[in-house]
C-alpha cells in the first residue's frame, strides 16, 4: 500500500524531493541556494530540510532508530526480513525501487534521482524501511561479502507523521477525516513496496508480510493503509478492475476515504451486473489481490499519477478486519517465521 508497488505498487503520492543533501546527510542551518532542493506542495517538509530536522540517523550517521524493535524480524531459508538500521541500507532500498520503478516500470526520474540512480524523497528519512535480503545471492567479483536487498516496503507511523510533516498518501487521498474520527486508533501507512523480478513469488510476499506484521504488533498497529497501483494512466483502459473495486471491495462508510477533489477519477465506468468478476480478479495486480484477501477495502475515486505512470487507489485494512486465517498463519505472536 501507500507509493509504488511492485510485487507491483506505489504507496502515498505527495511533494518530492530533488536533492538527496536534504534527507540524507544533511547538518543543519539553511543550505546554499544552490544546493537547495525543490519541494512542491509540502511547506512544511521544505522547513525541515532547511532545518536540518531529519532525525539524529541521518543527521549525524548514527545507527537508526528500530523503536525496540529487534531489527531482524524472520527468516525462510536464506532470505531474511529485517528493519533498516543504516543509512547504507536505506540507500540500498532506495537503488532496488529504482531499479523496478524506473528501469523496469514506466516511472519518470527527476534529475537527482537519475543522477544517484535511486528512488527517493524526504519521506525516506522519516520513515521505517522493511528489507528483504537473501543471504545466498550470487557475489560480484571483488564485491564486498554482503547479502542482496531483493524485496523492500517504506512503513510510517501516524505518530511520526504527526510531527513531521504528514501521510505521504494525503497528496493524492483525503485521509484525515477517516483518522479524526477515530482518535483511539494507531494508524500505519505502507508504501514504496517492491520486489525484485526473480523474487516475485510467495515466499518473498509471504516473509514480507510477516515482517509487517511482527511490525503491527510491536506498534500496536490498529488500522494499515496506503496507495495501491495499476499500471497506467487512462482509466478507460482499466474500466473492468476499477469498476470491479468500486463495486465489490468498497469501503464501508467509516472507512472510505475519498480521493482529493481536485484528482478524482470515477471508478465505475461499468455497471455492477456488466462486470465479470472472474476476469476483473485475473486483471488485478497481486499486491491488490493480496491486501483484498487479507480483508481491505478500497476508497472512493481513483488518482493517476503520471510521474509514475500508474492509477492509484487507496486501501484501507484496519487489523480487526485481518481474515483470522492469515493471523492463524503468521501466529498471533507472529512467530511462524521468527528470527
Amino acid at each position: 500500500m501507500g507509493a509504488r508497488n511492485h510485487t507491483g505498487a506505489k504507496s502515498a503520492a505527495g511533494a518530492r524531493i530533488f536533492r538527496e543533501d536534504a534527507f540524507i546527510g544533511a547538518r543543519g542551518g539553511r543550505m546554499p541556494a544552490f544546493l537547495q532542493p525543490k519541494v512542491w506542495g509540502n511547506p512544511k517538509a521544505w522547513n525541515w530540510v532547511q532545518n536540518g530536522k531529519f532525525g539524529g540517523g541521518f543527521k549525524f550517521g548514527l545507527p537508526l532508530d528500530t523503536g525496540g524493535l529487534d531489527p531482524v524480524l524472520g527468516r525462510i531459508g536464506s532470505l531474511e526480513v529485517r528493519l533498516a538500521t543504516t543509512k547504507r541500507d536505506i540507500r540500498r532500498a532506495q537503488r532496488l525501487r529504482y531499479r523496478v520503478f524506473y528501469n523496469e516500470m514506466s516511472a519518470v526520474p527527476n534529475a537527482a534521482c537519475m543522477l544517484a540512480q535511486r528512488d527517493m524523497d524526504e519521506y525516506d528519512a522519516i520513515c521505517d524501511h522493511l528489507l528483504v535480503l537473501d543471504h545466498d545471492a550470487p557475489r560480484k567479483p571483488f564485491r564486498p561479502n554482503k547479502p542482496k536487498v531483493v524485496g523492500t516496503y517504506r512503513l510510517l507511523r501516524q505518530e511520526v507523521a504527526d510531527r513531521s510533516f504528514g501521510f505521504y498518501t494525503a497528496g493524492e487521498f483525503d485521509v484525515q477525516p477517516v483518522i479524526d474520527a477515530n482518535p483511539q486508533l494507531r494508524f500505519l501507512e505502507l508504501g514504496r513496496s517492491c520486489v525484485l523480478k526473480p523474487y516475485r513469488n510467495k515466499r518473498t510476499v509471504e516473509l514480507l508480510w510477516h515482517g509487517i506484521w511482527t511490525y503491527v504488533l510491536h506498534h500496536r498497529i490498529d488500522v494499515m493503509f496506503g496507495c495501491a497501483s495499476l499500471e497506467g494512466t487512462d482509466p478507460a483502459k482499466m474500466a473492468l478492475p476499477l469498476s470491479f473495486l468500486h463495486h465489490y471491495a468498497r469501503a464501508p462508510e467509516e472507512w472510505n476515504v475519498k480521493a482529493l477533489p481536485d484528482r478524482f477519477v470515477r471508478m465505475d465506468l461499468m455497471s455492477k451486473e456488466g462486470i465479470d468478476a472472474r476476469a476483473a480478479l485475473h486483471s488485478l495486480p497481486p499486491l491488490i489481490k493480496g491486501y483484498l484477501r487479507l480483508g481491505g477495502t478500497v476508497g472512493e475515486g481513483a488518482v493517476i499519477d503520471r510521474q509514475f505512470g500508474t492509477t492509484d487507489v487507496l486501501v484501507m485494512l484496519p487489523v480487526k478486519a485481518i481474515n483470522p486465517r492469515y493471523i492463524g498463519h503468521f501466529g498471533a505472536t507472529a512467530d511462524r517465521h521468527a528470527a
